[in-house]
């Protein structure tokens, strides 16, 4: 039986096409399942990517050789066949399928199976072979309704509005943040970002997603604007000197770690909002099951756990070493 996809010290490559996927070190040809920093690094002499990520991709990487595929187009490379199909994770997330000597793998890349307005919906694959993220990987980890959680985020915004303060919403200026405008009630104030995040969500308005108007920060000088403002900027702005401009402010952050005791005062922040663009425990499993995989390969997160779990489920189960885990990135003013 031929590995289809090995570890090596660049990343995770395909012997019999000659290529890697999210390498880590600069590589001749890498296919690229979404442009999170950790998953698409500059310096590959050639990029194959989803189609519905291009501009993303290029706003983070700048001039790169880039072929893209739209989902579900297949194209052969050194005899293997590869396809891109949505991975639910952020705009242009894609499970990268690889099929040759009658074997199918799939390497997921991150992926969420939540429904998100910003994102081609998860879309799992029959394979024989499984390679997952396992970034939530607990059973403490269960994600509630988008529903229920910006009804919370449309309050705490609505709170500071009538007390005359900003409210501060920190998290990843990627996928997060424009899930997060697809999803808040924008009639309840002005929307401000930061620098960082304002590039993505013209990324995002180019591939058609619909996101409200939203202004930069230090473009505004008419500072009674900030008094009912809902602000989204990255962890490290919020706990810089670029956030003094708004004066009195109330403060969360969003991610998938406030699920954890302790995460939202490591961060000094005052509230926190359990809101994910990876899947929780019972995702993954729902996840891997629809594959039928009986081999599964975790990559990041918490691999111990998830490979004795699976394999008391009665699947073979092990792990690469990889140096993926945005969780670095999310959690920085933590």
């Amino acid at each position: 039986m031929t590995e289809l996809v090995v570890q090596r010290p660049e990343g995770l490559y395909c012997p019999p096409g000659d290529f890697y996927i999210d390498p880590w070190r600069p590589v001749d040809r890498a296919v690229i399942t979404h442009a999170h920093a950790d998953h698409a690094r500059t310096g590959h002499g050639h990029y194959l990517a989803a189609a519905a990520g291009e501009g993303v991709l290029r706003q983070r990487l700048g001039e790169i050789t880039l072929q893209t595929l739209a989902y579900g187009e297949r194209i052969a490379h050194h005899g293997v066949e590869i396809s891109l199909h949505p991975a639910g994770h952020v705009l242009g997330s894609a499970q990268v399928r690889l099929s040759h000597g009658g074997e199918v793998w799939v390497a997921s890349g991150d992926y969420k199976v939540a429904p998100d307005p910003t994102c081609a919906p998860f879309e799992p694959q029959r394979c024989d072979v499984f390679i997952t993220e396992s970034t939530f990987g607990l059973p403490i980890y269960r994600w509630r309704s988008d529903a229920e959680l910006f009804a919370e985020i449309d309050a705490w915004w609505q709170a500071n509005a009538e007390l005359g303060r900003a409210s501060l919403l920190a998290c990843y200026s990627f996928g997060k943040a424009q899930r997060i405008l697809a999803g808040v009630n924008a009639a309840i104030g002005p929307i401000v970002v930061h620098g960082a995040v304002e590039p993505l969500n013209q990324a995002y308005r180019a591939a058609g997603v619909a996101l409200p108007a939203t202004q930069l920060a230090t473009e505004i000088t008419d500072r009674a604007v900030f008094k009912r403002a809902l602000v989204l900027c990255p962890p490290s702005a919020a706990a810089s000197t670029w956030a003094r401009r708004f004066g009195d402010v109330g403060t969360a952050f969003a991610s998938g770690w406030m699920q954890l005791r302790g995460a939202r005062r490591r961060g000094g922040y005052d509230r926190g909002f359990v809101l994910s663009d990876h899947a929780d425990w019972p995702g993954l499993h729902r996840a891997i099951g629809a594959t039928g995989a009986q081999r599964v390969i975790v990559t990041h997160g918490s691999i111990p756990v998830m490979v004795r779990y699976l394999g008391e489920q009665g699947l073979q189960a092990g792990a690469f070493q990889t140096e993926y885990g945005d969780e670095v990135l999310e959690t920085e003013a933590a």
